[in-house]
């Protein structure tokens, strides 16, 4: 019997993610799980990572994380303590930087990001003018968790208000770090 493909977590930042956000499109085209967060809008650290994990675990290993915004910096926290497999890759796509001087005050407590290796393949998304990270800091993060940075142009926070639609380009990052989509 050739082995499964892993199954994706869409893994949404502060505030979800709306019906036109790509992870929205993902989720209603494929039917792929998604982290439910208790309140998205106020997020807690603790909380969050218990979310992540719950819903990991709820899946069979490995999975593959498709994160947006709060949710990057969220997947570096959790990964400190995953479960050995649970992983095969990772979408990390427009990484907030809660650590920037101006960044919001509901994310703070996600300071500071984890700068370890990620022990999965990983992909960091980054836009040239993304108003939430600098494109020298996402390709810090990007060093710094040992993933691949792919640079998308100007295409601002890499949301609905990019008009991505689907994001194919997207489904094809997706894929090279595990997983025959696109």
């Amino acid at each position: 019997m050739p082995p499964r493909s892993p199954e994706v977590l869409i893994v949404p930042g502060l505030g979800d993610s709306g019906p036109l956000h790509w992870q929205s499109e993902w989720e209603r085209a494929f039917g792929w799980a998604r982290v439910r967060q208790r309140d998205p809008d106020r997020p807690v650290l603790a909380d969050w990572l218990a979310t992540l994990d719950d819903a990991v675990r709820a899946l069979a290993a490995p999975v593959v994380l498709a994160a947006h915004s709060l949710g990057c910096p969220l997947v570096a926290h959790w990964a400190r303590s995953a479960p050995p497999g649970a992983v095969a890759g990772a979408l990390l796509v427009a990484p907030a930087d809660v650590e920037a001087p101006d960044a919001l005050e509901e994310i703070r407590a996600f300071a500071p990001i984890p700068a370890g290796r990620l022990a999965f393949p990983a992909v960091v998304v980054a836009s040239d003018d993304d108003p939430y990270i600098t494109p020298g800091r996402a390709a810090a993060l990007a060093g710094a968790w040992g993933a691949r940075l792919e640079r998308v142009g100007r295409r601002g926070h890499v949301n609905a208000d990019s008009g991505l639609g689907r994001w194919d380009h997207g489904l094809r990052l997706l894929a090279e770090v595990g997983g025959p989509w696109g």
